[in-house]
């Protein structure tokens, strides 16, 4: 896929990119995200994210406000139904300490894309590092759309129609009450995408289910869609296909979720603290659906 990269003035670069992975994954400097971003550089930076994938950043010490202006300059942004924070909504906190036993171990260790159990999954995330732990705590991206072209025509095949059910059963554990878990069930039932879907801005096709929300595969026996999903979540987690980030305070990570799944490494014990806010996407269509 080639992506042009816009420039202000002839022979002056809006940012530096450096590619950090054949696969995917790029270093992004020469820009301060704490500004409001004109028109131009917002369009180029969205360009290098089509292309790249994920883009990372250093130095970054934004505000809460300032984040969340970064992210509404792409999309509107979600808020999270079970994690937020009360003054500033649009944001989704991941503290250590509070996530201990539960989400760290079960969602955040386990290869997912961000919030497809919505009818209408995230098209990407923006996350800042507040607090870093002295030692670990990386997060590894994986290309979804390589994760698909490199399976064998014949699983392709059998794939691109099929759909599988979504849900949001692992944010359960979270509520209190019986009466605020129905809720959730209540306000996401559990919801069909495609297992492989179309990129809406690219056109390129995406392998899209995960080992935290994607549930069973719609028309087969389970263990068949088990064996199926198994293979296709191992699929996702070859080396090849990936790029991993070290983090320190002020570092940001912006990926394309329609096109990546990515690992939070849970091999930390001390403190870390970190924010995302999480631009709405649209509806997922598969290769059969599509005019």
């Amino acid at each position: 896929m080639t992506v042009q990269l816009l420039e202000r003035d002839a022979g002056t670069e809006l940012f530096d990119v450096t590619p950090l992975q054949p696969s995917l994954g790029a270093l992004v400097s020469g820009i301060d995200l704490s500004r409001p971003l004109d028109g131009l550089t917002r369009d180029a930076l969205r360009a290098a994210l089509l292309h790249y994938r994920v883009l990372f950043f250093r130095d970054q010490n934004l505000t809460r406000e300032q984040h969340i202006a970064l992210g509404a300059a792409f999309g509107e942004l979600e808020v999270h139904p079970v994690f937020s924070l009360p003054d500033y909504p649009e944001i989704l906190p991941l503290i250590s300490q509070e996530l201990a036993g539960k989400y760290r171990q079960t969602s955040d260790g386990n290869w997912h894309a961000d919030t497809t159990f919505r009818a209408e999954p995230s098209a990407a995330s923006i996350l800042i590092q507040r607090v870093s732990p002295s030692l670990g705590g990386d997060t590894v991206f994986a290309n979804a759309v390589a994760a698909y072209e490199t399976l064998d025509d014949e699983t392709k095949e059998r794939i691109d129609g099929l759909t599988a059910i979504h849900d949001p059963q692992i944010f359960l554990q979270f509520l209190d009450t019986e009466e605020k878990r129905e809720a959730l069930r209540s306000q996401y039932p559990p919801v069909e995408h495609p297992v492989v879907r179309i990129h809406p801005e690219t056109g390129e096709k995406v392998l899209y289910v995960n080992s935290v929300f994607t549930r069973r595969i719609v028309g087969l026996e389970e263990s068949e869609s088990r064996a199926l999903l198994t293979r296709l979540f191992d699929q996702v987690k070859r080396p090849e296909f990936q790029v991993r980030w070290s983090w320190k305070p002020g570092s940001i990570a912006f990926w394309d979720n329609r096109a990546t799944q990515h690992y939070a490494v849970p091999d930390y014990t001390d403190a870390r603290h970190m924010e995302r806010v999480t631009i709405i996407g649209d509806r997922p269509v598969g290769p059969s659906l599509k005019s």
